[in-house]
């Protein structure tokens, strides 16, 4: 058909069927109406009989039921017992002693108690507890990071399920609109005015459409799993949850980039390790001072003064006093051993802070771009795509356009609408990363203190949910 005749039909069609149009307009009114109210911020009300939750409620949740606080508290305990213990006294010996015993008429032999102690010298005692206190720091600022680790999990556990709640309450929204299309196509199809073609394509949209419910429902079921195992309820029941994605404040990368990497825990705990290094090598130089060993007692010598029937020497007592010479073994080899332990804490504290700076790189981009990516969706393409969808609505009316323009169009928008949830949840688990020191999972156990600690962990990155959907 040429440019000529076009218009002569349309001219026919708009003298014959003026009243199916009507009914035409109306229902796309109707759908044009019911896909407003689809789009994330419109009208939706929650269902009456869910539950809602906040994520107040979550964080305390946490707190009362996180099994790591309790880790990190026993740590704390056990410094503590270490600090107590390495100051402690040596206990001292008390025993029997005899010597030359003998029986019969002579009566002989001496027999007796002693009494050992040894006086520790050169402040060693002093020391042991300046080591185990600046570990007992150490337990103390993990617990800290233990804090934050579970309240920024929860949080980000949070945003994560209000990404996927918005998502799903989009999918199903769509799904109806998309039912209504398949509807609408066959009262077209049976008036004429919808091709076979037109109608088994708003068909596959449809089923489309269902297919990605389901997905964003197992979606839901996974990310609501995985919060109710952060705050320590795994039986939590699945509830509504209070929020929008939209309520987040911008952050500047750069500065918080400079923030992590000098007021990390991280940071701080691998900082206390030199100190405890650089005390551990004090007490080690220390070592060669000889500690004082004294014994003394009484005894009862039973050797007569003169035979056969004269006295016995009787009670007598006795006293040692002595120290070990360091000629040979003057702790060279622990000295040796301190001095490398110092100087690999001293570099671990340049490494974590290098290290922190590599993983800072990775959020900082997926904030930036994410940064980019909603403000393009929601400043731009949406608006875009909601006013060429309007425009073909208002074409197909006119029956200037077919029916296929309007689903594609359709499509097209809520693509950008479920892309523009994604991107607002990447934005938002992005900024609180680097708010809280990159520091995500409050399922990890808390270090031992005493141990090789690990203050920068493999699971420090937040996780992205990267899941296609069908219409993607």
């Amino acid at each position: 058909m040429n440019n000529l005749t076009m218009p002569l039909k349309f001219m026919e069609v708009r003298e014959t069927v003026s009243p199916l149009r009507c009914v035409i307009r109306l229902v796309l009114c109707l759908s044009w109406a019911l896909f407003l109210l689809a789009l994330p911020g419109r009208g939706q009300a929650p269902a009456s009989e869910q539950k809602t939750i906040t994520l107040e409620e979550l964080q305390q949740m946490a707190l009362q039921n996180n099994p790591t606080f309790a880790q990190s508290a026993a740590n704390i305990r056990a410094a503590e017992g270490r600090k107590k213990q390495s100051g402690l006294y040596p206990n001292p010996i008390v025993g029997y002693q005899g010597e030359q015993i003998r029986g019969g008429s002579f009566h002989g032999g001496e027999q007796g108690f002693f009494v050992q102690q040894d006086i520790v010298l050169g402040g060693k005692l002093g020391l042991n507890r300046q080591i185990f206190d600046h570990e007992l720091k150490q337990a103390e600022t993990e617990a800290d990071e233990q804090k934050l680790r579970v309240v920024t999990n929860v949080r980000m556990s949070y945003i994560q399920a209000l990404a996927a709640q918005q998502t799903l309450e989009l999918r199903n929204n769509l799904s109806k609109l998309a039912e209504d299309a398949v509807e609408t196509g066959h009262q077209l199809a049976n008036v004429g005015q919808a091709d076979a073609p037109d109608v088994l394509e708003s068909e596959v949209e449809a089923q489309q459409a269902q297919l990605a419910v389901v997905m964003a429902e197992k979606n839901q079921r996974r990310v609501w799993t995985a919060l109710a195992a952060v705050v320590g309820n795994p039986r939590l029941p699945l509830m509504r949850l209070e929020g929008k994605l939209e309520d987040f404040q911008p952050v500047n990368p750069e500065e918080l980039v400079e923030k992590i990497v000098n007021e990390s825990p991280a940071v701080k705990i691998a900082e206390l390790g030199v100190k405890r290094a650089e005390a551990s090598l004090i007490r080690e130089k220390r070592e060669p001072i000889p500690d004082l060993q004294f014994r003394g007692g009484m005894q009862q010598n039973g050797e007569l003064l003169s035979a056969p029937n004269g006295r016995a020497v009787g009670l007598q007592g006795f006293a040692d006093v002595g120290v070990r010479i360091p000629i040979f073994d003057r702790n060279q080899g622990n000295i040796a051993s301190a001095k490398a332990d110092a100087e690999r804490a001293r570099r671990e504290v340049d490494r974590v802070k290098l290290l922190l700076r590599e993983r800072a790189a990775s959020v900082v981009q997926s904030y930036t771009f994410s940064q980019t990516a909603v403000d393009r969706y929601k400043n731009q393409m949406i608006p875009r795509a909601r006013k060429a969808y309007e425009m073909y609505t208002k074409k197909y009316q006119a029956m200037a356009v077919a029916y296929p323009q309007v689903l594609i169009a359709q499509r097209t928008l809520m693509q950008l609408e479920v892309s523009y949830v994604t991107a607002l949840e990447n934005l938002a688990t992005s900024s609180l990363s680097l708010q809280s020191y990159l520091l995500t999972d409050g399922l990890e156990a808390p270090s031992q203190p005493g141990g090789m600690d690990k203050p920068v962990r493999e699971v420090n990155l937040p996780f992205q949910m990267t899941g296609a959907s069908p219409q993607q």
